[in-house]
């Protein structure tokens, strides 16, 4: 197999679209039997004549809902708050802050740093690793500014995450070939570096790095590290045969020689910062190549891994953390269950093609759970053959699925659960979870708006969908950080429209001691999450955004209305001291009408729509990419046509999840106009104009209309002389992370 090398941000940016010559024979159709746990028959191939080729590729992985159900009365009689001990350190609860988007980008200061770590320690984390916030290694040299030993104060993050009652520990990676004494300006450059790749002197500058970097850390008052031999790290290359084809002790030849670049730093760490000093290993625990699916014969098995972590063991390492390992998709080793995202297409690569989770990851996965614990059963394997503890990673979420997760503890399937995202989203987990409000727990989306996202102008972007302040806690925008101010005296809130941007305004607004009355026209608050969550499916759990916001509305006081249509004229007799408009917006029209056996359907109407089999859907952005997808697990034949260049095609959409989903329009047959016009519809037929010079015409019995939507600030601009603030929608449509993020923005600044 060919080695690669990726850089960092490659890796980052998901999955090249190389997808659009791949056939639907290079699928992995032809073996659809139900993966291990599923309640449903196996599919049928993509050979039986009744099942569409879209169909089948929604058959392929079946999903069973029925994991997230919840029988847990009391959390703190569960095994998930129970003792246990990671090196000499004992810890209360069995939840631990994996190191990953958290705190380490380049204009982030240690006042910002701070807040953030003693927030989750203040929210019930007893302990966390941080990852690349200092240069303690050569990392990246020419692709980041890290802070350095000198400048990172890492003694006073210590200290301040130890007064706020946590420990911490330092993840310990580099992905490229450079060590100390590397000349970046004469030397080759690495972005991902092969075991080969270093000399035997330099291999021994390496460890010598990581294990001074340990002892560094513990003088800054750090209480554990973790040495990262997964992804496409260093470490990851001396344990694969397939980056590792050295000759010397170092080489592929024996286990032992696999794992002695790794054993060597855990032994030299003990030695240099003692005994009692825990160590954590993670790595890859089972791998598979998504690119070239199936071409195995040098990825490293679960079996491999054992053999290997025995090793570690011995050596002195405390415990081990297990993740996935996809071999060319780094952000899927950490987010695996990106695999699910995207409504019938459970079980994309990124790169077009599908894994048969019955077979592929050796079949040994948990994957009829949308992607919610899948290695828990490769951990059980592991934790049978080592004694010390295991934990792993992929949307650990206890409070989305109870009865699994504490079942899962119960089983000895696992000793610990590595988390991130979902306390990056509530920083009061753990807490709320204790004082059994595990219905107040804000919820992931997993939508990865808060790892390497890019905005619609390809501006480094990372947002949180559901935690409006990550990422801009201490920032020009919210200065004042994380923690909602206190009002300035008694005042009435009015806020119109109960979408996510208008919940959240009224959220905050309350939490600052107002009299917060929000009012929605319908019959029932949630704006177009409910539409969001059928057209999406369930994957990105906007269902509990609903339930979330429901509950926030009566624990902090808010006052509902619903079936009241506001106007200018309603809200002056109500006189409130200020406004927040979240109306939401207007959405466009083709301006054209239906032609006879061709209808027109709105994005709003489709789910209830009598759509035909040849669909023309017209706009750009994630609610029309998201409708493409719908429309074919439905076996609908779909074209596309944006008015936009191709580069804003899912506009909206993270970039991550972009990469996943985009393909696999491409691989199942979906054509992508773009810079197009639908330029009339015809008995039949829909003809449109594009870069092509020539007008093409297709068959066509739905066009439907999923154009961006349009701002309306009309009630906004009619309440002039009163303290208003449009948001959302009505203001910039764009995205629920803007909304929630506007609303957020809005209610401090009254």
């Amino acid at each position: 197999m060919t080695k690669t090398n990726v850089s960092r941000r490659a890796f980052f940016k998901g999955a090249a679209l190389s997808a659009a010559g791949a056939g639907i024979a290079g699928l992995g159709l032809s073996s659809c039997a139900s993966p291990k746990g599923s309640s449903e028959a196996p599919a049928k191939a993509s050979g039986a004549s009744n099942v569409s080729p879209q169909e089948a590729i929604s058959q392929l992985n079946p999903q069973d809902w029925d994991y997230r159900s919840n029988s847990v009365k009391d959390w703190n009689q569960t095994s998930l708050f129970t003792s246990w001990k990671f090196g000499n350190l004992t810890l209360n609860n069995r939840m631990v802050k994996s190191a990953a988007g958290s705190a380490y980008l380049p204009w982030w200061t240690t006042e910002m740093t701070i807040a953030e770590y003693t927030h989750w320690a203040k929210g019930g984390v007893e302990l966390m690793f941080v990852e690349d916030y200092a240069s303690l290694l050569p990392h990246y040299p020419a692709a980041y500014k890290m802070r350095t030993r000198e400048n990172a104060e890492l003694d006073k993050v210590a200290a301040a995450i130890h007064e706020a009652g946590a420990y911490c520990g330092y993840q310990l990676s580099l992905m490229g070939a450079s060590f100390s004494g590397f000349d970046a300006t004469t030397a080759p450059q690495f972005a991902c570096a092969e075991a080969d790749d270093l000399t035997l002197e330099e291999v021994r500058t390496v460890q010598s790095d990581f294990i001074d970097a340990a002892k560094f850390l513990k003088e800054q008052g750090f209480d554990a590290v973790e040495i990262n031999a997964a992804g496409n790290n260093i470490g990851q290359a001396f344990l694969s045969r397939n980056r590792n084809k050295r000759s010397d002790e170092y080489g592929p030849q024996s286990f032992e020689n696999r794992a002695r670049f790794v054993v060597e730093m855990i032994e030299g760490i003990k030695r240099e910062c003692g005994a009692d000093f825990p160590v954590q290993v993670l790595i890859n625990v089972i791998e598979e190549n998504d690119y070239d699916l199936g071409n195995n014969s040098t990825l490293t098995t679960l079996e491999e891994n054992i053999e290997m972590c025995k090793l570690f063991e011995k050596a002195g390492a405390n415990s081990l953390h297990l993740r996935l390992g996809p071999f060319n998709n780094h952000p899927a080793e950490f987010a695996s269950d990106m695999y699910f995202t995207g409504y019938g297409i459970d079980g994309v690569t990124g790169y077009g093609n599908m894994f048969d989770f019955s077979r592929h990851f050796q079949g040994k996965l948990i994957a009829n759970h949308s992607g919610c614990g899948m290695l828990l059963d490769v951990a059980a394997e592991m934790r049978k053959a080592v004694s010390i503890p295991v934990g792993c990673v992929t949307f650990m979420d206890p409070a989305h699925a109870p009865d699994m997760f504490v079942g899962a503890l119960d089983e000895g399937k696992a000793d610990f659960y590595m988390m991130n995202r979902p306390f990056m989203v509530d920083p009061e987990y753990i807490n709320k979870l204790k004082e059994n409000r595990a219905d107040e727990i804000r919820p992931c989306n997993r939508c990865l708006h808060c790892h390497f996202d890019l905005d619609e102008d390809g501006v480094f972007y990372e947002h949180c969908r559901m935690n409006a302040c990550h990422m801009r806690a201490f920032t020009e925008v919210m200065p004042e950080g994380p923690d909602i101010p206190a009002g300035s005296g008694s005042k009435n809130v009015m806020v119109v429209g109960g979408g996510p941007a208008g919940m959240e305004a009224a959220r905050v607004a309350a939490l600052r001691g107002y009299t917060v009355t929000l009012y929605e026209k319908k019959s029932d608050i949630g704006g177009l999450l409910d539409f969001a969550e059928a057209v999406k499916g369930q994957h990105e759990n906007i269902g509990r955004d609903k339930e979330y916001f429901k509950r926030q509305m009566k624990v902090c006081g808010v006052k509902v209305v619903t079936g009241q249509e506001v106007d200018a004229a309603f809200v002056k007799q109500q006189n409130p001291d200020a406004v927040i408009v979240a109306t939401g917006g207007l959405r466009d029209t083709l301006g054209l009408s239906a032609s006879g056996k061709t209808n027109i359907v709105s994005i709003e109407d489709f789910l209830t729509s009598d759509i035909g089999q040849n669909v023309c859907v017209v706009g750009t952005g994630a609610q029309a990419v998201d409708t493409t997808l719908r429309l074919l697990s439905q076996g609908k034949e779909v074209i596309f046509v944006s008015p936009d260049p191709i580069e804003k095609l899912d506009r909206g959409q993270s970039d991550h999840i972009k990469g996943f989903v985009i393909p696999m329009l491409y691989t199942r047959g979906v054509r992508v106009w773009p810079n197009a016009q639908v330029k009339s519809v015809g008995d039949g037929s829909v003809t449109i104009s594009c870069d092509t010079g020539v007008d093409m015409t297709f068959e066509c019995d739905t066009v439907i209309e999923a154009m961006d939507m349009l701002p309306d600030t009309s009630l906004a601009d009619a309440l002039g002389g009163m303290n208003v603030q449009a948001v959302g929608d009505c203001k910039k449509p764009f995205n629920i992370a803007e909304a929630i993020a506007a609303g957020n923005l809005a209610a401090r600044a009254i």
